[in-house]
């Protein structure tokens, strides 16, 4: 256990983008309410992933995180939640067969609702409110009512997470997940890309692969993880309240856990020395994440991993960097170096979302897809000159048929934006995009893999 902590000692330490409540008896009973809930998830399924991103950093498998950039209150329908479980699935198939390498498939959702913003306030027609902060803080409509900051918005959320959690379980455990399926799990608005077409071939063999097992006696009724996956949850630990409110002890160990989601990651904006997000972070047991950008030094970094895992637990720290596709080869190298010198046990991923948005000349938001993979490839690069593993990605992606993100083989234009552009923040990868990508995910990680095996001969 963290020495001097306990879930609110983060109050004594600097806050930044947390909503300032004008009711504090509201938000204390929202609090209060939240307290005497069940945990969203269990402190042994925590252990479980560390366990799974411990082999993740010793380069024995790869991290697949990925989902909504904000979940909203107005989105939520089940068809939306399985759409996306169902490209994360293509994803973690395509690069398992190709890699070789187990996939810890981690959702951004049940649970991610908070946006660090970068102003206070947003300006609209000559008037200024307070910005929108997610829909666990208050509402995306620019009026006084919408904007203002609701304590009862958390037990909202909370409850829309339990339901999302309930049908990821089930869809995970329940059969939808089963190998045997994977012809199905294409959507349908994808049959015309290139894309789908090689999905198609893969599963293809995958099924000729199954045919052979079962004759064989290896069937899903005998090999039980045929027939089902472990789905993890994740989201940023921005809205410090609602984290502590689902704070819990656990009664085999006696450790401190934020049974949110099983993984809480700290964003760039507020992983700071002193900040009151690494100090509540650096006191629970699950695995946590940390986002990297161009203004964080190396011994800085240091200092924070030596905040955050001093005991240098293997699987408990993953560094999600997010640079853009001009800076990475850059600025990455030296925190690979400083970290691999000092020999803490991390995962390395990377998020080329955040550093690649573009306003197009309509003025919509987006992310060229040229830009996301160049990221990558950057990211790949750096790993295999330092001679380290690229663990890891961290996109934002939907299972829905958005246009929000340029480029890719369903060739997305600025024109095309504003068919199908849903996002209540960033934009998103489309399911055409995301099975692209993990397409030539698989191709960077079978060089590395290919690279390290030459080395060891």
């Amino acid at each position: 256990m963290a020495a001097n902590w306990t879930p609110d000692s983060w109050q004594t330490h600097e806050a930044r983008q947390l909503p300032d409540y004008d009711d504090k008896a509201a938000l204390a009973a929202a609090e209060a309410e939240l307290g005497h809930y069940p945990p969203l998830v269990f402190a042994g399924e925590a252990r479980a992933l560390t366990e799974d991103l411990a082999r993740v950093s010793a380069g024995e498998g790869f991290l697949l995180q990925g989902g909504d950039c904000a979940e909203s209150f107005a989105e939520f329908h089940p068809d939306n939640i399985r759409d996306t479980f169902r490209v994360i699935l293509q994803m973690a198939v395509i690069l398992t067969f190709s890699s070789k390498l187990p996939i810890v498939k981690l959702g951004r959702m049940a649970g991610q609702f908070a946006k660090p913003r970068s102003a206070n306030l947003e300006a609209q027609d000559g008037r200024e409110l307070p910005s929108y902060r997610g829909d666990i803080v208050n509402d995306i409509a620019f009026d006084d009512g919408a904007r203002r900051p609701d304590p009862n918005r958390m037990i909202r959320a909370y409850s829309q997470s339990a339901a999302t959690l309930n049908l990821l379980r089930a869809f995970s455990q329940g059969g939808y997940a089963n190998l045997a399926q994977v012809h199905r799990w294409t959507l349908d608005f994808m049959g015309r890309s290139p894309w789908a077409a090689q999905y198609q071939q893969l599963a293809d063999r995958i099924g000729e692969a199954l045919d052979f097992m079962a004759a064989c006696g290896i069937s899903p009724e005998t090999v039980p993880q045929l027939k089902g996956t472990s789905f993890y949850t994740s989201h940023e630990a921005l809205l410090l309240p609602y984290e502590q409110a689902l704070t819990r002890r656990d009664s085999l160990t006696g450790d401190w856990y934020g049974l949110s989601a099983h993984f809480l990651w700290i964003g760039d904006r507020t992983r700071f020395e002193g900040s009151s997000h690494v100090e509540y972070l650096r006191g629970i047991g699950n695995p946590i994440g940390m986002k990297c950008g161009p203004s964080l030094e190396p011994d800085a970094l240091l200092r924070l991993l030596d905040t955050l895992n001093p005991g240098r637990v293997p699987g408990r720290m993953t560094l999600i960097t997010r640079y853009g596709h001009d800076k990475i080869e850059a600025h990455l190298p030296k925190l690979v170096r400083a970290v691999k010198r000092e020999g803490h046990p991390v995962v390395w991923s990377c998020d080329p979302m955040h550093g690649n948005v573009v306003k197009a000349a309509n003025g919509y938001k987006t992310r060229p897809f040229d830009r996301i993979l160049a990221e990558v490839r950057g990211f790949f690069a750096v790993h295999r000159a330092e001679g380290t593993h690229g663990g890891g990605i961290h996109c934002e992606m939907t299972g829905q048929n958005v246009t929000e993100c340029t480029g890719g083989a369903s060739a997305v234009t600025e024109q095309s934006l504003a068919d199908r552009y849903h996002t209540h923040c960033d934009p998103r990868l489309n399911a055409d995009q995301s099975i692209e990508l993990a397409f030539l995910l698989a191709e960077m990680l079978n060089q590395e893999m290919r690279e390290r095996q030459a080395e060891a001969a």
